[in-house]
């Protein structure tokens, strides 16, 4: 069945990304998906689910900001930064809000990040957390730039343990931050929970659950109607080139288009001093 579209879905915890993915294909019939962004195992909350067409949006989205409500705890580490690693370090050193306070202005901004060890970045072709399980001592990783906008403190829920909204770049490691910030203050610290609510534009208060997918309640974002710039309808000539990758003269305002032939959307077209090209195609 071909269908086209986003479906934004709350992810539980304890699934992984693609297999929300692929229960999601299999309830709606549709012949391709896919996801703008993972989330962990102990992950929950927003993931955009791409249908058909829309699985070419992968890299439109990926730089896309995200925003994250999440928990720390400070006193102690794991192995992965978070629940699903084995204790590694501990001390007693308490955390007040205060103290928490005058060093997080300090991780506001671009910064490298060292990304954790249990992660899904490649090294020579294979996953870092494959490497890991393996018993691999000599893991390579790179810091990567990544920007954070803001660390707001939500609240104290008990000793040591604070919940934050984090809003960051994509590729951020919420859980680096945390091993960061513990770092700051001379202790150890462990990622307890972790939602996304939002990705981009989209947010968690659009998602279904995976029950509301399976009983019919939910629906599916067109993959125009996220794109806000103007439209323009091109003849069937003038489609056929640009889809064989020729500029065409186009009279007009620099800057992208929601491109269409008849009533189907094509995708997203520049123009720069009146000729276009695809940015973003779509068939």
């Amino acid at each position: 069945m071909r269908i086209n579209g986003i479906i934004l879905i709350n992810k539980e915890r304890g699934i992984s990304s693609n297999s929300v993915v692929n229960k999601v294909k299999h309830l709606l019939g549709a012949d391709k998906a896919g996801h703008l962004g993972t989330l962990d195992v102990l992950g929950e909350g927003l993931l955009p689910v791409t249908l058909g067409k829309g699985t070419k949006l992968f890299d439109y989205f990926l730089n896309k900001d995200k925003v994250y409500r999440t928990v720390f705890k400070f006193g102690y580490t794991t192995t992965t930064l978070d629940l699903e690693g084995e204790v590694t370090n501990k001390n007693d050193k308490a955390v007040t809000l205060d103290e928490l306070n005058q060093v997080l202005c300090n991780f506001i901004g671009k910064q490298n990040q060292m990304p954790p060890i249990y992660s899904a970045k490649k090294i020579n072709g294979k996953k870092a957390y494959q490497l890991a399980r393996n018993g691999v001592d000599d893991i390579n990783l790179k810091p990567k730039e990544i920007e954070v906008y803001s660390i707001d403190i939500i609240k104290q829920l008990d000793f040591n343990t604070f919940e934050f909204n984090i809003h960051c770049s994509s590729g951020t490691y919420i859980r680096s931050l945390c091993h960061d910030i513990a770092n700051s203050l001379t202790t150890y610290g462990v990622m307890l929970s972790i939602q996304r609510t939002k990705c981009g534009n989209f947010s968690i208060d659009n998602a279904y659950t995976l029950d509301d997918i399976k009983n019919g309640k939910f629906q599916i974002i067109s993959l125009d109607s996220i794109f806000d710039y103007s439209s323009v309808n091109l003849s069937q000539s003038q489609s056929e080139r640009l889809l064989n990758g020729v500029l065409i003269s186009f009279i007009g305002k620099d800057g992208l288009y929601k491109a269409y032939l008849n009533d189907e959307f094509l995708g997203i077209t520049e123009v720069k001093d009146n000729f276009m090209k695809f940015k973003l195609r779509l068939i």
